[in-house]
């Protein structure tokens, strides 16, 4: 078996400078660094930025790019369809909340973009941890109703792609004689995910079960979970990871620049963000702050495994640091899993995918992993 690599599109924005960290987008609070913070040269989310990392993705043999979705981002529809027509062979791994917009119409849009994009369409689907990021988009469910509710969203988008008219009615959502017209290909649907509501809804619906980089005892007993919830629907669904990367030719360049990144955030920065942390509904989250417990040392969590992003960011919060032969073996051990999708990305952006383009990747080829 071989792995999938995808990389990333910083839709808030990019930097290159050692605060980039502090920079990025709490998934948590929503806010993009304290008040008072140092200035640091930004990279705007234009098309004309994001087209160049979507070239260099593409140029550099990544299978797709994750889109993220945030209040704090650009709409990740909106921006994939404009960069699908700049990078014309990449997939885009477009993540969207099922709670602001009907099946139907989500089903339509997935639909339109297969044909105007011949099949470059993933779906990452992010039900929402947290309660004030929800009521941002005037979605006033608890976390466990959001969970139901894509449920029943993802019923009726899977059935919707089979050609025949829909008709359903559950706790939160309905559709009557809902149909698609013209060719379908439904997108994979991706979806992640720690507590029990989630892990249901991954079994019964997703095609490919995502997780946050955790140690690889942690990912195998989630993994094993969702496996076993899977059975009971008949179902094998694949699996991937989400890992940031800092990779250099060795491993002492790659710490020189994960320590250059702790130097460069201001104690404000990390209290600030560890304090919205605190509060996290998120299961994912809150196992992603255990990692770390807002320390500034001992962040090497595993070999090569790193924390240190955490510090600053919601969400996905570890890397992988290393020389390319490091990172290359850390991705065959995880590979050796179970996990075949690898969804990277690190700062900036444009130039760390020539760093796994061009460093890590052929490491992986000479193992036999590509």
């Amino acid at each position: 078996m071989t792995v999938r690599l995808h990389w990333f599109l910083p839709t808030n924005g990019d930097s290159r400078t050692d605060l980039s960290l502090g920079d990025a987008v709490s998934a948590v609070s929503g806010t993009v660094g304290p008040p008072g913070a140092a200035p640091t040269t930004r990279r705007a989310p234009t098309l004309d930025y994001l087209g160049q990392i979507a070239c260099a993705a593409e140029q550099l043999g990544f299978e797709a790019a994750l889109t993220p979705t945030s209040s704090a981002c650009e709409d990740a529809w909106v921006t994939t369809a404009a960069l699908s027509q700049v990078a014309r062979k990449l997939k885009y791994l477009v993540a969207f909340r099922p709670g602001v917009l009907s099946p139907t119409l989500a089903a339509q849009m997935a639909a339109t973009y297969q044909r105007i994009t011949g099949g470059r369409l993933l779906l990452n689907v992010v039900t929402g941890g947290e309660d004030v990021e929800q009521r941002r988009f005037g979605d006033a469910l608890d976390k466990d109703a959001r969970y139901a509710r894509t449920g029943e969203f993802l019923h009726v988008l899977r059935e919707l792609f089979s050609g025949e008219p829909v008709t359903f009615r559950g706790d939160h959502l309905w559709v009557e004689g809902a149909v698609l017209s013209g060719e379908l290909h439904r997108p994979d649907i991706y979806f992640g995910g720690s507590s029990p509501a989630a892990i249901e809804v991954a079994a019964q619906h997703s095609d490919v079960y995502l997780t946050w980089g955790e140690p690889p005892e942690q990912v195998t007993e989630k993994l094993d979970r969702v496996r076993l919830a899977a059975t009971r629907f008949d179902r094998e669904p694949r699996f991937g990871i989400r890992l940031h990367v800092i990779a250099r030719p060795t491993a002492d360049e790659a710490w020189q620049v994960a320590d250059r990144m702790l130097a460069g955030l201001a104690p404000e920065q990390v209290a600030m963000a560890q304090s919205a942390q605190s509060g996290a509904q998120s299961e994912g989250q809150r196992r992603m702050t255990a990692l770390h417990g807002g320390r500034l040392d001992k962040l090497e969590i595993y070999p090569n495994l790193w924390a240190g992003i955490g510090l600053v960011r919601g969400g996905a919060g570890t890397a992988l640091v290393g020389s390319y032969a490091d990172v290359a073996d850390r991705i065959g051990e995880y590979h050796a899993l179970g996990l075949d999708e690898f969804v990277l990305s690190g700062y900036p952006h444009l130039e760390e995918a020539y760093h796994v383009g061009e460093g890590v990747r052929p490491a992986l080829a000479a193992r036999g992993l590509l």
